[in-house]
């Protein structure tokens, strides 16, 4: 039995956790905050599930398996958090067919849909929509929450709230919380999102992202609650879209309304500029009421895009990747903590 120790109780955090403690190991989690966070990057309506990735088959295939992945934590955790309700995202019409080939290699069950079958969504000019069906939407908050619950239960997981990490001796694989209290694992997890440049030496690139969450008119109401989600889509394919449904409001977003910053902080014009982008993706957009624009910061690993684990020690590692991409990645990063788990010789 190892002793792991993961710092950061956002997704990557509590699922690593959870993985790890069904593999037999000690688990103890810390958080600055609660257990979920409301102010971790993981802590939102809902995150994407999708694998198609054009031009890599591989990939397409292993992201894929995601899709089974989530359905075998819903079983494990308990609620309902995964809404398979697909994902279509828009492609020009001259390369729609090398599209789905890509998607039929990698394994991937696609259909290609007209823009006119999904009338309340803008697709640029000349594009199709390509849906996969084994996609859909996790329910962020609820996934938080059923992982905690979860860890709460298990006699082999500490859960501790409320205790900032300053320090990381990433030569003992040992944490230095604010209190003075110090955490030495035989592994050690930094799930740390914005804050992981400020405990290792992880060259992290910050990002800002706007979102807007918006209630449908009334008359819609039903249509959107069977609607999937979407991407590649507005007037300059640039946009992301959540439909509302099990609670939630519909969720949109955009490469357009991201930008790379030095410090955690707003931004005002890019709310006003937000509010403007709805009139790019939805038709009728007028008859929409905007119900909330939020900014918030996620974090990519400068090196490696978040893709793999960085090791600033023998016995530590950090993963700087926080929003939607983390999130629905989130199962892998905590396969290969086990794995290296099952590596180290316990003290």
């Amino acid at each position: 039995m190892t002793d792991v120790v993961i710092a950061g109780a956002g997704v990557t955090g509590l699922i690593a956790a959870v993985r790890c403690a069904r593999a037999g190991h000690r688990v103890t989690v810390v958080d600055r905050g609660p257990i979920p966070n409301p102010a971790s990057s993981s802590f939102d309506h809902h995150r994407a599930v999708r694998a198609l990735s054009p031009g890599d088959p591989g990939a397409t295939a292993a992201a894929a398996a995601l899709h089974r992945r989530w359905l075998r934590l819903q079983a494990l955790l308990g609620g309902h958090f995964y809404r398979r309700i697909g994902v279509v995202t828009g492609w020009p019409a001259a390369s729609i067919d090398a599209v789905v080939d890509v998607a039929h290699r990698g394994g991937l069950p696609v259909t290609v849909v007209e823009p006119k079958a999904l009338p309340h969504i803008v697709f640029p000019a000349g594009h199709w929509g390509l849906l996969e069906a084994d996609a859909g939407v996790l329910l962020a908050e609820r996934v938080l929450h059923a992982a905690a619950r979860w860890l709460r239960a298990h006699p082999a997981v500490t859960l501790l709230p409320w205790r900032q990490v300053v320090d990381v001796d990433t030569d003992a694989a040992r944490l230095r919380l604010r209190d003075g209290t110090r955490l030495t694992g035989d592994l050690v997890l930094l799930a740390t999102g914005a804050w992981t440049g400020e405990l290792v030496d992880v060259p992290t690139v910050l990002h800002r992202q706007t979102t807007v969450y918006l209630r449908p008119p009334a008359d819609l109401a039903a249509w959107w609650e069977q609607a999937p989600s979407a991407g590649r889509i507005g007037a300059d394919g640039t946009g992301w879209l959540m439909p509302p449904g099990a609670g939630t409001l519909l969720k949109l977003s955009s490469s357009r309304l991201c930008r790379i910053v030095e410090n955690l902080g707003e931004d005002a014009e890019s709310l006003g500029a937000a509010t403007d982008y709805v009139t790019r993706v939805l038709t009728d957009a007028h008859r929409y009421r905007i119900a909330a624009v939020k900014q918030c910061h996620y974090t990519v690993d400068a090196a490696t895009g978040g893709a793999t684990l960085a090791r600033p020690g023998p016995a530590v590692v950090a993963r700087a990747a926080t929003g939607g991409d983390g999130f629905r990645t989130a199962p892998l990063v905590a396969d290969h903590l086990v794995e290296l788990a099952a590596a180290r010789p316990a003290a």
